[in-house]
């Protein structure tokens, strides 16, 4: 807190601040002996709030998660006077301080169950009327700094947290919910101001204006999706969703669709913006109310905005061009997807023809043929590549509807022949990547002329050499569709080696769990045969398993695409064993390769693939002709792992058994939990099949 210590010290005492008291303002462990005194603790409680409103924003970040970590072990036993010191300050100059702590507190209670959410009526009833009225002066001021901006974003962000599961009570009453929607509806109008905007598009989604518009738009798409649905059974809560229908829905629309419109005349809108945006718009679809309100502007939506957000554009161009690596993660990373507008966009597509096919399905399969026309009969140079791709990925995502849907159903063949697979050999590598793909979704179909197949099939394997790395892996998730649909397995017999290579190059390249899924389809589907590739296939899947490894340790993120794939490749491994099970020798090959990622795996290291581990172990033992002693090493391994695994996480479901045995004294957990007690009984199984006799430790249950 000294003003006259440099700001680097100053930073560094904050961060040691912080992690101290993450670590030892509440143990985990209730028998620990706490390290912080009573004394301690209130005196950072009473001087901790009064700090925070006076060092910069860079000391406050570490402050606030101290607090956050107090409120969460503290609030509100030990610490009941929190509430009254920010209803205080939020009437004083403290406001910005009072905001920041009432959205911590507030965001306590977010995902809490019905029982714990009592203290979010006692926040609500000290604090909104306060929040109300800083609301409606900050709306009021004119030329609004960004200060401002910050302001409204915590308030927007206390509103969120506090209606997240539920709209509290004390919000029902008609003319204190309208006063909020009134603001939020003013702020959702309001155009953004232009001065001061970054340049800098990454700079420029995160400015501060842009995240008040987000997080406005998040409210009202909550209140509209969880609370504006006329099926609810609860009479309150219909009563709730009449008036929301009635009063909001509606104008909440016609403010999206204004949104919107930014994009057709050439403005700017964050991508999170607009992925919100469409996703209001895909509920309004399914309600007739909401649909007559959208059915004038319809074709505009759908034809000048909707549709050009699907197609490649000059910023997928320069991704592809610098970084193939990232153009391929964010095509297939979930999270991405779940923030994209290319996905929202091709979901508002989807639920429309869904919902109002009969509408809108063929006036938009017209739109796309037309496009194929124009796309055909340009010179080369001057192709519409981007609309094409559009057009591409449209067919791609009503790939369900049209296979059910006449008169298409029956021209679905015809289609791919004459504008999807023409793009094989395209000069634009996003239009191979597409066709690749589109011909993925439909390669189920009944082709009347198997050479189309056959030749789809080969345009598919020959992407796998494709120079540019997004074809390749588009290829692969391809071909997994056509190995699944594929009646005749010798079109692909004679270049197994070859596909199998190619695919390991790509494994070296992109840590991508499906891939690992296709290589598994390919095993599933020639069963005995991949017989001669199997030691090398364990040895490459091996290899393949430790980079992902080490990648999923060095970025240490729980959704980390390298720790999914190294699970991929466990279970892949898995896939082998069981194709080759009746050729017990094998398995004395493929042992040395296996085992250093069993004994790793079978430490607490291993334990969110424990279950994989379990099932290769079951197999090693159950098809090998002999169990040999470095297996049987891994025995106590287990035990041990699931004896501490169970003691961290599960401490209440497993129950410890001693079995006393002949050669000593072993400690079993049998596992209550469903998946891991099937794994281990199957391993157990495995161990003692037709080899109790055999070995010296016997094992009876």
């Amino acid at each position: 807190m000294d003003n006259n210590c440099d700001m680097a010290v100053r930073q560094v005492a904050s961060i040691h601040f912080k992690n101290f008291i993450a670590k030892n303002w509440a143990p985990h462990d209730p028998d620990e002996q706490p390290k912080v005194s009573h004394n301690d603790k209130a005196m950072v409680r009473d001087h901790i709030l009064v700090f925070l409103v006076q060092v910069p924003p860079l000391l406050r970040e570490q402050l606030g998660e101290c607090i956050k970590t107090m409120i969460h072990a503290d609030y509100p036993e030990q610490w009941p006077h929190l509430l009254d010191w920010i209803k205080h300050n939020l009437q004083d100059q403290q406001v910005y301080g009072a905001l920041f702590v009432l959205r911590i507190l507030s965001r306590k209670y977010e995902i809490k169950s019905d029982e714990e959410r009592t203290p979010v009526y006692r926040i609500v009833e000290m604090t909104f009327s306060h929040l109300l009225n800083i609301f409606i002066k900050l709306v009021q001021i004119p030329n609004p700094s960004l200060e401002i901006a910050d302001l409204i974003k915590l308030i927007c962000k206390i509103f969120w947290s506090s209606i997240y599961l539920e709209v509290p009570k004390q919000l029902f009453g008609p003319n204190v919910f309208n006063a909020w929607m009134v603001l939020f509806l003013n702020v959702l109008e309001r155009p953004v101001p232009i001065d001061g905007q970054p340049m800098d598009p990454e700079l420029r989604k995160s400015w501060g204006w842009w995240k008040v518009k987000k997080w406005t738009i998040h409210i009202l798409n909550r209140l509209y999706t969880r609370f504006g649905d006329l099926k609810l059974q609860n009479p309150e809560n219909k009563a709730f969703a009449l008036m929301f229908q009635k009063n909001f829905a509606g104008k909440i629309l016609g403010c999206h669709l204004k949104l919107l419109n930014v994009i057709r005349v050439g403005g700017y809108l964050p991508d999170r913006v607009i992925n919100l945006v469409l996703q209001y718009l895909s509920d309004s679809v399914s309600k007739n109310s909401m649909y007559n309100l959208l059915q004038p502007k319809l074709d505009i939506l759908l034809f000048e905005i909707v549709f050009p957000l699907m197609c490649f554009n000059d910023s997928d161009q320069k991704l592809w061009d610098e970084d193939p690596h990232e153009y391929v993660r964010k095509g297939y990373d979930i999270i991405e997807e779940l923030y994209s507008p290319r996905t929202a966009s091709m979901d508002f597509v989807s639920e429309l023809v869904r919902k109002h096919g009969k509408e809108n399905l063929h006036k938009f399969i017209l739109f796309i043929v037309e496009i194929f026309k124009r796309y055909d009969e340009a010179p080369l140079e001057f192709k519409p590549y981007q609309q094409k791709d559009g057009a591409l990925l449209a067919i791609g995502a009503l790939c369900d509807k049209l296979k059910q849907t006449d008169p298409y159903k029956s021209e679905l063949e015809h289609m791919l022949v004459q504008h999807v697979f023409p793009e094989f050999s395209s000069p634009a590598g996003h239009l191979r990547a597409k066709a690749a793909w589109v011909a993925g979704q439909y390669a189920h179909i009944t082709f009347s002329d198997q050479n189309n197949f056959r030749k789809a099939l080969h345009s598919i394997v020959s992407g796998l050499h494709d120079p540019d790395l997004p074809v390749r892996v588009d290829s692969v998730f391809a071909l997994r569709s056509f190995v699944e649909a594929c009646k005749d397995l010798s079109e692909i017999r004679p270049i197994l080696p070859q596909l199998l290579d190619e695919f390991f190059k790509l494994m070296n390249e992109v840590e991508n769990e499906d891939l690992v899924f296709t290589l598994e389809t390919i095993v599933d589907k020639f069963g005995e045969e991949m017989a001669p590739y199997a030691l090398g296939l364990c040895q490459n899947l091996a290899a393949a398993f430790w980079r992902c490894m080490n990648t999923a340790e060095a970025d240490d993120e729980a959704d980390d695409p390298g720790a999914l794939a190294a699970v991929g490749c466990l279970r892949a491994i898995s896939t082998i064993l069981e194709s080759v099970s009746r050729l017990p020798d094998l398995f004395v090959q493929i042992e040395p390769t296996l085992l250093p990622i069993m004994r790793r795996m079978l430490t607490t290291d291993g334990q969110e693939v424990f279950e994989e581990v379990l099932e290769i172990i079951s197999s090693m033992t159950l098809f090998s002709p002999t169990i040999s002693k470095e297996m049987w090493s891994l025995w106590p391994l287990m035990i041990e792992a699931l004896a501490e695994w169970a003691i961290d996480f599960f401490p209440n479901i497993l129950v410890p058994l001693e079995n006393y045995i002949s050669r000593g004294t072993t400690h079993f957990l049998a596992c209550r939990e469903p998946d891991y007690q099937q794994s281990l009984w199957k391993m157990i199984s495995s161990v003692s099949y037709s080899r109790i006799i055999k070995h010296p430790f016997l094992f009876f249950f």
